[in-house]
């Protein structure tokens, strides 16, 4: 997984697979979806990311310890 912050753009993008993306949808107005040929979602966009990111450059990142 991947994450890029665009400050000259202001968009943040969350990049699941490095696979070729065959359609992107705006699921919601600033919300960018992009699917592979098999309709399995590859990345996202957040378009004005800083309008909805309260700190886009900054990224924290969990792991849930396994239920058991």
């Amino acid at each position: 997984m991947k994450v890029i912050y665009n400050q000259t753009d202001d968009t943040l993008t969350v990049i699941f697979t490095e696979t070729p993306v065959a359609e992107s949808d705006e699921d919601k107005p600033g919300v960018i979806l992009d699917y592979d040929a098999n309709g399995s979602l590859v990345s996202l966009e957040i378009l004005d990311a800083s309008r909805h990111v309260s700190v886009p450059g900054r990224i924290e990142y969990q792991v849930s310890p396994l239920a058991g």
